[in-house]
């Protein structure tokens, strides 16, 4: 039996259950709803939110069943607009554990957190986790202060463009594809010849356009810290550790979960304060390093590894960190 087959049969079981016992539920589907719920307790009416932001950066919707709001650009928006309504929300910790992703979901989500900060007046503090870059590290931009775990990963500050090529593939397979074009630069980056050099000036500039694009986020985030000189002359590119971004003023400090909460109150003005986090799953949220299934994270088990995502990544352009599997 497929695995479609299994949750399609899964599926029509708990409808035939529900029908026949409406008071009954199953825990592992989660609240139909979302649910504030207490990860520290305090004797402050005060609260800290802790937003997640992990895997691949993108629009694209989530197939998976346990999923509900099916794409992270939704998620980090419908989280921020219920923050905004909560005028106990004194702070907010966006826990960020990403190699980055697409150019445009990076940036939309770095708008809602600078319209959040805009409408509310609540400091927004990044905590890298393990790895923060390059889209990662661009929503990190629009937060107030930024932490890095002491053996994160940053920065790759940069653009990628990928245009897969199987021509050689298709030529030992001999199969043609013909091409009716209404101009000659119409198919350019096509998968199924090589591209020109035109085509390659082309897209050269649009990445260009793009990482000048990045820079200017990064400056006006660290415009205090940061001359267009020193940025550019660090930004090829290449990742850093904790403390190579500390040095070179890409984060404002190293350290843990604590930090971040200690300084999410002293930003905000306040000695005490809850820490909440807004889940569907609640039982599932004891700690601050509880398993985390309705996290904004885009990648399912499979998808998790850097290397099983590169064959599914579309022809485009994207602020990620992409290292080239040598194996």
């Amino acid at each position: 039996m497929s695995k479609h087959i299994k949750i399609m049969g899964l599926l029509i079981l708990l409808a035939v259950m529900a029908g026949c016992s409406p008071h009954f539920h199953l825990d592992f589907l989660g609240k139909d709803q979302i649910t504030e719920v207490v990860v520290i307790e305090s004797a402050s009416k005060d609260k800290v939110l802790m937003v997640d932001v992990s895997g691949i950066i993108t629009s694209a919707s989530n197939p998976n069943i346990l999923n509900r709001e099916k794409n992270i650009l939704s998620s980090i928006r419908y989280r921020l607009e219920k923050a905004a309504e909560d005028r106990l929300i004194r702070g907010i910790i966006l826990r960020v554990d990403t190699p980055g992703g697409e150019v445009t979901a990076s940036d939309i989500i770095y708008n809602e957190i600078r319209l959040f900060k805009q409408k509310t007046g609540v400091p927004v503090v990044v905590l890298g986790m393990g790895v923060m870059a390059s889209g990662g590290y661009y929503i990190a931009s629009a937060s107030d202060y930024i932490i890095t775990h002491p053996t994160a990963i940053t920065g790759s500050i940069g653009v990628i463009s990928i245009f897969p090529n199987i021509q050689d593939l298709f030529d030992k397979l001999g199969i043609k594809v013909n091409i009716i074009k209404s101009g000659k630069m119409k198919d350019s980056g096509s998968t199924f010849r090589e591209m020109t050099s035109e085509e390659e000036a082309v897209f050269q500039s649009v990445v260009d356009e793009l990482y000048q694009k990045f820079l200017d986020v990064v400056l006006e985030g660290r415009n205090e810290l940061l001359s267009q000189e020193q940025l550019k002359a660090i930004a090829d590119g290449r990742i850093y550790t904790a403390g190579q971004a500390l040095e070179l003023k890409l984060i404002d400090e190293i350290g843990y979960f604590d930090t971040a909460f200690e300084k999410a109150k002293q930003m905000a003005g306040i000695r005490n304060a809850k820490l909440v986090t807004y889940t569907y799953y609640p039982k599932s949220k004891t700690n601050i390093y509880a398993s985390t299934s309705d996290s904004l994270s885009l990648s399912s088990d499979d998808e998790s590894d850097i290397r099983k995502i590169f064959p599914s990544l579309q022809a485009g352009f994207y602020y990620l960190w992409l290292p080239q599997d040598q194996r």
